[in-house]
């Protein structure tokens, strides 16, 4: 059940291996290991790309792509989660980790208005900066974690109920 339910939203292999931007791993995206779809490698793949997801870098997937690479992870699923922080849902996402970020820090959130525009990220870096960094790691390294054990766990359980489910001979 797992199984078919990642199978049916997950890109094809060949059009992952002829994106432009992975051409720089080469020979690296012909590890097959990169392409099955079994428990281990999907936790790990919600790992990675739950992990970058919550980082505030560019290239993104290029990044969550070398990361399941180096865990040998399902690459179209750790790409492909990368996209949970997207133009609409960024702003909540980054907001939360903004407040993650004060809690830990036990500073007082700040009022600021958001603007489009180089100077004022430069700007906001020593303001709100440390808070919302300190904010994306720990959200990163939390989900990441949640997802990899909550993978693992629906897995086993789909798998447990599957084999009590089946026909007895």
């Amino acid at each position: 059940m797992a199984k078919k339910l990642f199978k049916r939203f997950m890109p094809d292999h060949q059009s992952v291996k002829d994106n432009k931007c992975l051409k720089v791993f080469g020979n690296l995206l012909h590890n097959p290991n990169l392409w099955h779809l079994n428990r281990h490698s999907v936790a790990k793949a919600f790992a990675v790309g739950l992990f970058f997801a919550f980082m505030p870098i560019p290239f993104q997937m290029l990044i969550a792509a070398a990361g399941a690479i180096m865990c040998h992870a399902n690459l179209p699923l750790s790409i492909a989660l990368v996209w949970i922080t997207n133009p609409f849902t960024m702003p909540f996402i980054f907001y939360a980790c903004y407040l993650v970020g004060t809690w830990v820090l036990s500073v007082p959130e700040r009022n600021f208005q958001f603007q489009a525009s180089w100077q004022w990220v430069l700007d906001s870096l020593s303001t709100i900066g440390p808070a919302f960094l300190v904010g994306c790691g720990v959200l990163a390294v939390l989900f990441s974690v949640v997802g990899y054990f909550s993978i693992q766990m629906l897995w086993r359980y789909q798998t447990i109920k599957a084999w009590q489910n089946r026909p007895h001979k």
